[in-house]
């Protein structure tokens, strides 16, 4: 269990990363990707890296429906328009 301080200390890293660009946590969790795929770094290493990745996997999914709803924000309800969800082409 987490003590007062490691919480804080989380809290903190959390809200610095929430400052990061889409782009600059997306350039982030790929260089831990490539550096946990290369298995050269020790475990605790890789531990922490991985607990990294999820925070900036996170900031990406929020930065991305963050963009998601500001895209069905414009295409709602202004001059007559229905509002539709914002659909990526697969």
């Amino acid at each position: 269990m987490p003590n007062k301080k490691q919480a804080e200390n989380n809290q903190q890293i959390n809200e610095q990363l929430q400052e990061l660009t889409f782009e600059e946590a997306l350039l982030g969790l790929e260089k831990i990707v490539r550096e946990l795929e290369s298995g050269e770094i020790p475990l605790e290493q890789a531990i922490a890296n991985f607990q990294e990745g999820m925070r900036l996997a996170k900031v990406c999914r929020d930065k991305l429906d963050e963009a998601e709803q500001k895209i069905e924000m414009l295409i709602s309800d202004t001059a007559g328009l229905n509002k539709k969800p914002f659909l990526p082409e697969e």
